[in-house]
């Protein structure tokens, strides 16, 4: 099935898609939720990162200043 008949596809109750047309479309959603899953993740940890380094740098002023006598 060439690329041009898949995207020119629509569903309607008046044609059903191929068993090739449903497989193909199928494995595109996947790719796609795959991709988007991975991005999620990844912009999920640098948050998880970002968040870290605020509150080391957070509690070492603390400690410092707790070291030093100061409040």
């Amino acid at each position: 099935m060439s690329e041009k008949e898949l995207n020119s596809y629509r569903f309607s109750p008046e044609q059903e898609p191929t068993d090739e047309m449903l497989q193909q479309i199928m494995k595109e959603v996947a790719e796609e939720a795959r991709t988007s899953n991975q991005q999620a993740a990844e912009a999920y940890m640098e948050r998880m990162r970002q968040n870290a380094r605020a509150k080391q740098t957070k509690w070492a002023g603390i400690i410092e200043s707790v070291c030093h006598g100061k409040q």
